[in-house]
């Protein structure tokens, strides 16, 4: 016997029947992902710590030295009175440790001073900015010459600055002919670090599945890129210093929630979820790529000597597109 195949229709009762209103929401799969890595490491960096905490370092540090010095005193006046050689060999040593110890000391020193210095051009150009100061803008850009006046790279620059220096009369064309003349090549030598750091900090998060893997990448890249960036624009920054600048670059962007991935501008950078349907993991490695360029943008205006005023700040939108061009295949 032949069976009929065709439409089958199922009757329901009117109680079961389905309401489409009283359905459950369906999951938006194209969200952004939580960018945690960079998030976690933007407050953890610019955590300033407590009274407490803060006083407990510094006893901790002078009790320490204290116990080192009494110990290295009677580790040496005992060796002394045991065998003179032995006893000045000690003293010698310990000597040169000293003395390197202070050389390490100067040189924070001497980096503390140049970020001050740097910090000290900027308020200033922002000053003659303001009141179209010409004489003041002149001061600026004569110091900032010879800020950079031992880069061989920027001596062509530096002259061609000078040639033209003359040639205008107003604040705001002035700083605007040394930025163009003489901070360019500084400004796209700064992008490069800025797109290398978006694209390990993205790799990393993308294909390291362990856990706080993440985490620790964007905070070592992150640092590295600070520090590099105040390099480029001639903030040479020791150990502390570089921590200070960390904590001041993260701090700004804590306090003024950028960090935040909730906007139209980190939605663009992700392609509007489209990686995130594809991995998880690719969406988050996105966009912890565009928080970190966020981060080089705000070190960038922290070590430039001028603000942007002529020349272009540059986008997180574009920095991460040629940052991660290549990186994830469409294929």
């Amino acid at each position: 016997m032949s069976e009929k195949r065709g439409p089958v229709l199922i009757e329901m009762e009117a109680d079961a029947a389905v309401n489409p209103a009283a359905a459950p929401p369906v999951e938006d799969v194209a969200a952004l992902p939580d960018a945690a890595a960079m998030q976690k490491m933007a407050v953890l960096a610019a955590r300033k710590p407590s009274v407490l905490a803060r006083w407990f370092w510094r006893l901790l540090g002078a009790l320490v030295s204290f116990v080192l010095s009494v110990a290295a005193w009677d580790f040496v006046t005992t060796l002394l009175a045991r065998n003179p050689v032995l006893g000045w060999t000690a003293t010698v040593l310990i000597g040169l440790f000293v003395v390197v110890l202070l050389a390490i000391a100067v040189k924070e020193w001497a980096a503390y001073a140049r970020l001050g210095r740097i910090d000290a051009l900027h308020r200033a150009a922002d000053a003659a900015l303001v009141e179209n100061d010409l004489r003041a803008a002149r001061s600026v850009v004569e110091k900032l010459g010879a800020l950079y006046a031992g880069r061989p790279e920027l001596e062509w620059h530096r002259q061609r600055l000078a040639e033209r220096t003359g040639d205008v009369f107003d604040a705001d064309g002035l700083l605007g002919l040394a930025e163009a003349e003489l901070l360019q090549p500084l400004d796209n030598a700064a992008r490069r670090e800025v797109e290398a750091a978006a694209r390990q900090v993205a790799a990393v998060t993308a294909v390291v599945p362990l856990a706080l893997a993440d985490v620790v990448a964007a905070l070592t890249s992150n640092l590295r890129m600070i520090r590099r960036i105040a390099e480029i624009y001639g903030g040479r920054s020791g150990t502390l210093g570089s921590w200070r600048l960390t904590r001041s670059v993260l701090t700004h962007l804590v306090a003024t929630g950028a960090v935040a991935v909730g906007d139209d501008l980190i939605g663009t950078v992700a392609g509007g979820g489209v990686l995130t349907k594809v991995s998880r993991r690719f969406g988050e490695g996105v966009i912890n790529g565009a928080l970190t360029a966020r981060v080089g943008i705000a070190a960038m205006e922290v070590c430039r000597p001028l603000p942007f005023r002529a020349a272009r700040k540059p986008s997180v939108t574009r920095l991460v597109q040629r940052a991660l061009t290549g990186l994830f295949s469409k294929g």
